[in-house]
């Protein structure tokens, strides 16, 4: 939790309960628990108004297109090197066995 350890909570605590003492450390905590309910909420309003601004423009829709077409024409392209590799590489094994051939039988 933000890089503090058990310790340092400790301390932290210690130096709250010092300065506004056992009587405002609830009505302390309660707010704080407001405000990041709040923000949350707004945070979450923001995020739903731009998705739907997102999906009315037909960004949405058009981005996941975009990534699918993508990703196929980097299939196609591994498939075609893919097949142009192996030929080459095959045909080099194959010369290497016929050179190595006699060689391995002469031992």
């Amino acid at each position: 939790m933000f890089g503090i350890g058990g310790g340092e909570l400790i301390f932290i605590i210690f130096i709250a309960l010092m300065l506004f003492g056992s009587d405002k450390i609830p009505e302390i905590a309660r707010t704080l628990g407001k405000v990041m309910a709040q923000m949350k909420n707004a945070t979450n309003e923001i995020k739903s108004e731009i998705q739907k601004g997102a999906e009315s423009n037909g960004i949405d829709t058009s981005l996941k297109d975009l990534t699918s077409s993508f990703t196929s024409e980097v299939d196609k392209v591994k498939e075609g090197l893919d097949a142009n590799l192996t030929n080459p590489v095959t045909k080099a094994t194959q010369d290497i066995e016929e050179i190595t051939g006699p060689i391995k039988r002469q031992m």
